[in-house]
């Protein structure tokens, strides 16, 4: 009895062993089909984002072949378009564009493409996001639209290039500041930001839109001495 209930537990066994060396056996079949077809879903999306952050146009053009995802995203929320725009990478920033992917989708910090183009001055880039559907609507981190950090940090091309779109011009952040109080209030007084005080004139923002303390665009000129803002911005009818 016990010699048949150790044949039939052995029989038990190998029907077992079998069963689990089908299985294996049916999912490396699986694998390696997807290995000849490419590589896995998930594996082509970080791909594709890692391409783009190097900016890796080649790669990148051979991802989205592949069926790679232009909406993957990053354990920061951050699609291959944001990394792309980082590195400020235009070709593979166009390639993704061009594929459908977001200038509007934001990461955990709340950048999109638009926004950190325009916060560092990446021109190029600010130009294809333009051309593809912004939504003036999303804001940063600090309620801004991209108009407002390019002016901060003195990005005369790029403001000149937001400027001849539909973007708000007096747009008021969480700090209470528009594109003009932002260039004065942050910028040095200096050529950069002089020019873009004369850009955000030309565009009719208004000179006479204070802060929230009432402190006007002009009062703040005066105060840090910069004499050059100061008279554009008198010229133009500022109080």
């Amino acid at each position: 009895m016990r010699h048949r209930h150790r044949a039939a537990s052995c029989c038990v066994a190998s029907a077992t062993r079998r069963r689990a060396l089908a299985t294996s056996g049916a999912l490396l079949v699986g694998l390696a089909a997807r290995v000849a077809a490419g590589q896995p879903v998930k594996d082509r999306d970080r791909a594709l984002i890692d391409a783009a952050a190097a900016g890796d146009a080649a790669g990148v053009r051979a991802l989205l072949a592949k069926g790679a995802s232009v909406a993957a995203r990053d354990a920061g929320g951050r699609t291959a378009l944001l990394a792309a725009t980082q590195g400020n990478h235009v070709e593979a920033a166009r390639l993704l564009m061009q594929a459908g992917a977001d200038v509007n989708a934001q990461d955990a910090n709340r950048d999109s493409p638009l926004l950190l183009a325009g916060a560092r001055g990446h021109t190029r880039i600010v130009q294809l996001a333009l051309a593809h559907g912004p939504d003036f609507r999303v804001t940063n981190r600090y309620g801004g639209t991209a108009l407002i950090p390019a002016c901060h940090y003195g990005h005369v091309e790029t403001v000149r290039v937001l400027l001849g779109s539909a973007i708000p011009v007096d747009h008021v952040n969480d700090l209470g500041w528009t594109a003009l109080l932002e260039a004065i209030i942050l910028g040095d007084g200096g050529a950069a930001h002089t020019e873009i005080v004369r850009l955000l004139v030309a565009h009719r923002a208004d000179v006479n839109l204070a802060d929230r303390d009432g402190v006007s665009p002009l009062a703040h000129a005066r105060r840090r001495g910069y004499r050059g803002i100061a008279q554009l911005l008198e010229q133009a009818g500022a109080r």
